[in-house]
């Protein structure tokens, strides 16, 4: 009872920190050191620096600013509307096909990207328009963006399932597999509530003053095409096990430096600039996080917190459903007030060793617990798709780009239980190319 009891302070510290507007990486630092300090006192300061260092002396770091990098040139070119483009030439006829294409660019440019804010900036600056000026509720044009963006930490490469891999010791390999059926399920779930939707409205199944003949559809695919062909390569290295995730990144991001210069004629200094600066700022606030969430979760092993609290929930008589029920209501609320990478580095360390005890597949683990955390990418107070569209329209009030991205909300919890029921979705694909674990 007093780890639980030192839990909640410890929680409520951080909590109040985070309220007061102090980022989230100084924030778990600051309250590592306070509780450091409350149990070791000052003596125990020195550690802090070579627990900090150590945490990001792993060659598989490298990877995280790679794919940012990879993520960046993409998002500076015109890759994002070239995708967007050549999905809604082929779905124009479909009911809702507006709709739909967008949510398939924002699969597509997850992929490319690995990055939530970063689909959601690229494909609502084009499609959320369009879909109002169609006469689409702004409701559903913008929470679609919203929801559709949450794709960028689930489909691989995922930056979040880099950081599960380093922080649980698991293949990167396995849980970027393990990832692309369950992406590609909630790309489906998208889809099918966003037809649904417009079938049930009335919308029309052609766009009266469109048209693209089969020569229009074709036209655009070579610009597109190089760029699914370096996610392939990625994918192949990494699930044939050619190359290692830092390996794969850095190639993945030369390639697609490459294409942007050649396709798209971006080299002016400037705007290669640009995108490195915009990969190092985004790879320093990931990394200042890693460091700080391993002071975090230093300070709560050394307090017998974390031990505490897995021994208090295997104590529980209750069934591993119940208790995996429990665990996914814990993520999803701490997906309310935290990004993912900072609740999978606090977490994993006290839920990890439980789940295998209760006989879960932690590759299968880490699907589910990204699935809550894109949950919390759509849901207040953090939702940082929220804002990244309330940015784009900032006409459209954050209560009506909530009450959009509700149903795809819902799309996300069918998800997360069709994953509990069938885990061969999440498994089966890593077994079958990379041989089951036994």
């Amino acid at each position: 009872m007093e780890a639980l009891l030192l839990a909640v302070v410890v929680g409520a510290t951080l909590i109040i920190l985070l309220m007061i507007g102090i980022p989230v990486a100084f924030s778990l630092g600051i309250t590592a050191m306070i509780f450091i300090a409350y149990d070791e006192g000052f003596g125990g300061f020195p550690v802090l620096a070579e627990t900090l260092f150590a945490s990001l002396d792993e060659f598989a770091l490298l990877s995280i600013p790679m794919f940012l990098l990879m993520g960046a040139a993409i998002a500076a070119s015109r890759a994002g509307s070239d995708l967007y483009e050549a999905i809604d030439r082929w779905l124009y006829k479909v009911p809702g096909g507006l709709l739909i294409s967008n949510i398939g660019a924002c699969g597509l440019f997850a992929a490319l990207t690995g990055s939530s804010p970063a689909t959601c900036a690229a494909i609502g600056k084009m499609g959320i328009p369009e879909m109002l000026d169609r006469g689409y509720p702004p409701s559903l044009a913008t929470g679609a963006i919203a929801a559709g963006g949450t794709l960028g930490i689930l489909i691989p490469p995922s930056i979040t399932m880099i950081v599960y891999g380093i922080a649980t010791e698991t293949s990167i390999g396995r849980l970027f597999m393990a990832g692309m059926i369950p992406g590609i399920m909630l790309v489906v779930l998208f889809m099918v509530w966003g037809w649904v939707y417009a079938y049930a409205k009335g919308y029309r199944f052609t766009e009266a003053d469109k048209h693209f003949s089969l020569k229009d559809k074709l036209v655009i695919l070579p610009k597109i095409i190089p760029f699914m062909a370096v996610i392939a390569m990625l994918l192949w290295a990494l699930y044939g096990g050619v190359a290692t995730p830092s390996e794969a990144s850095g190639v993945g991001a030369l390639f697609c430096i490459l294409l942007v210069m050649l396709i798209y004629k971006v080299w002016q200094p400037k705007a290669l600039w640009e995108i490195v600066r915009t990969a190092t700022r985004e790879s320093v606030m990931l990394l200042m996080i890693i460091g700080m969430a391993a002071l975090f979760s230093y300070m709560m092993s050394s307090l017998y917190i974390t031990q505490g609290i897995a021994e208090w929930i295997v104590g529980l008589d209750v069934s591993k459903w119940v208790l995996l029920f429990f665990i996914n209501v814990f993520l999803l609320v701490a997906g309310f007030f935290l990004p993912p990478v900072a609740v999978i580095l606090m977490t994993t360390p006290t839920l990890v060793p439980i789940i295998i005890a209760a006989g879960f597949d932690p590759i299968w683990f880490g699907v589910l617990l990204t699935l809550n955390m894109e949950i919390g990418l759509i849901t207040p107070p953090v939702g940082l798709n929220l804002y990244v569209i309330n940015g784009i329209v900032p006409e459209v009030p954050l209560k009506t780009i909530l009450w959009g991205a509700l149903p795809f909300m819902l799309c996300m919890v069918v998800g997360i239980i069709l994953l509990i029921i069938f885990p061969g979705l999440a498994t089966w694909l890593p077994d079958y190319m990379m041989g089951a674990i036994k």
